[in-house]
């Protein structure tokens, strides 16, 4: 399909290819869908940069001036001044509304980087001790901060080129082929693994929260943990149907406060009560000298893991606007600056009040496991219930920001085949199958909720490794230089870590029991 510059003057040539014009929407975003209905009444017309100039104005000089009009427009084509988008973008949920601002990045990315994962980094202590857990958690921060700063400013790398999608630019770095096979696994299992997650930790979660709301006077039937996921996948589903990444901003606003109120509600609860009788802060002893090394790597990886959402970065930057004079880079980078300040003020003090306050005695499910534990019966049982329902509230939002890049895979397959847009019945259908099939997942694997290192050892390269390496062979830094040897150095550091973090993760849940399970269903 023939590409079209994005701009505000927009030239067709008069092909066969590119007879339908695209108009503009109210949203800002120009979409071939309401041309093509002019397209087959025969009423389309091409559209030249001198269109809205008349034959009157232009006599005597018309021909010199169009002359002059075309040749700067192919010039600033070929320098890239104008962006070049393929109209099937129009189409798509990431890309159909480009109406997105700096405020809708920083909601984006907090619901995408702060979540149930964070609870965990507690546990990651324990193995760790406090020297090492705060120098590793201070290295993974502003490390993943370094290759999402990469990953804003690849997004318009190449003049006259938006890479809409983490594949894309993928493909763009490693080669076509090369690097969908780099790229395509770790994004989709980061989107797919982490909704059927999401949806393991909301039922089950749903399910507490009723146990503690009703309390005594439950029914002597009440839900198994499977009708419970079956409740939260159903809600999912209902939310799902919003059309477009720039839709779910008001959802992503919602994820975003209730992670923070939540996590910064169980680290204060935590510091608050009395510690446990027994606690030592000396990280968690193995019988063997291997198994201490897996176990450091294992705990590693739930660091790793705590850091995601770099997989979504240019899919949020997609849904901007940008022109040569306000690219999109600059909005994007804004409200990530704020939404990374307020991940730090979440995970830093649970990781460290929850150490703090739990230690050793920290259960493999996490610190919200623990408060549960130890303090169910010092805490109010309103105040312990809302923390539950935030934790709800969080994972409905989540689901749909990381289901997002997997309907729009959906409907780019459908649309590439039969050139047209998905229908709101099609819609509805890849998005109710992609729920039930993330249900039916969970089910029968239920333990994907508890990989937290493995998870993040499969998945670290996607934040810490490929974006030092789209830097070099997209950028071209100088041989040798600094630069050169500095990403060259951060990507390979990556895919060892990534390897050892993976090995540990499956060597700790196989040998040492340790399931990351953030609650145990009942």
């Amino acid at each position: 399909m023939e590409e079209r510059p994005e701009t505000e003057l927009i030239s067709i040539p008069a092909t066969p290819r590119a007879s339908t014009p695209e108009i503009l929407t109210p949203s800002g975003q120009r979409s071939p869908r309401a041309a093509a209905k002019e397209a087959s009444l025969g009423t389309a017309k091409s559209w030249t940069p001198t269109s809205f100039i008349s034959p009157r104005f232009l006599s005597p000089i018309g021909t010199p001036m169009k002359r002059v009009l075309i040749n700067m427009k192919g010039y600033l084509e070929e320098v890239g001044h104008l962006t070049k988008l393929n109209p099937q973008d129009a189409w798509l949920p990431i890309t159909e509304s480009r109406n997105g601002n700096a405020h809708y990045a920083a909601f984006h990315n907090l619901n995408a980087g702060v979540g149930f994962q964070a609870l965990v980094l507690p546990v990651a202590f324990s193995f760790l001790g406090w020297s090492w857990g705060i120098i590793s958690l201070i290295i993974a921060y502003f490390w993943q901060l370094y290759t999402l700063w990469i990953l804003v400013h690849l997004h318009e790398a190449v003049p006259g080129k938006r890479y809409n999608r983490y594949v894309e630019l993928a493909q763009a770095a490693f080669g076509e082929r090369l690097g969908v096979w780099l790229a395509l696994f770790p994004t989709v299992y980061l989107s797919a693994g982490t909704a059927t997650a999401l949806i393991l930790v909301g039922g089950e979660t749903m399910k507490l929260f009723f146990q503690i709301v009703c309390g005594p006077l439950c029914s002597s039937n009440p839900l198994t943990t499977v009708e419970w996921y079956l409740v939260f996948t159903s809600l999912c589903i209902v939310l799902s149907q919003l059309p477009n990444l720039n839709s779910i901003a008001g959802l992503s606003l919602v994820g975003a406060v209730t992670a923070i109120t939540y996590s910064t509600m169980v680290w204060v609860l935590s510091v608050s009560q009395q510690r446990p009788p027994s606690l030592s802060y000396q990280p968690i002893s193995m019988p063997t000298l291997t198994a201490s090394v897996f176990s450091v790597l294992n705990a590693l990886g739930i660091i790793a893991f705590a850091f995601r959402g770099h997989n979504l970065v240019l899919e949020i930057q997609a849904t901007m606007p940008s022109t040569f004079k306000k690219p999109a880079h600059v909005p994007m980078w804004r409200g990530a600056k704020v939404a990374y300040v307020f991940i730090a003020m979440c995970l830093f003090p649970v990781a460290i009040g929850g150490y703090w306050a739990y230690g050793n005695l920290m259960p493999s499910s996490g610190i919200l496991n623990a408060l549960f534990a130890f303090h169910s019966h010092d805490i109010p049982r309103g105040l312990l219930a809302m923390t539950f329902l935030l934790v709800v509230f969080n994972c409905l939002s989540s689901f749909q920001i990381y289901s997002m890049p997997v309907f729009d895979s959906f409907e780019a397959g459908y649309t590439s085949r039969t050139n047209r847009p998905c229908s709101i019945w099609v819609r509805s259908g890849f998005r109710v199958f992609y729920g039930f099939v993330s249900l039916f997942i969970g089910v029968a694997l239920p333990f994907l909720s508890s990989l937290a290192g493995l998870l993040g050892g499969l998945t670290l390269p996607v934040t810490f490794a490929y974006p030092c390496f789209m830097w070099v062979l997209i950028k071209k830094p100088i041989k040798y230089s600094f630069n050169w040897y500095f990403n060259w150095i951060l990507g390979w550091l990556g895919i060892a870590f990534s390897l050892a973090f993976s090995i540990g993760g499956i060597w700790s849940m196989v040998n040492s029991g340790l399931k990351l399970k953030f609650f145990k269903p009942n």
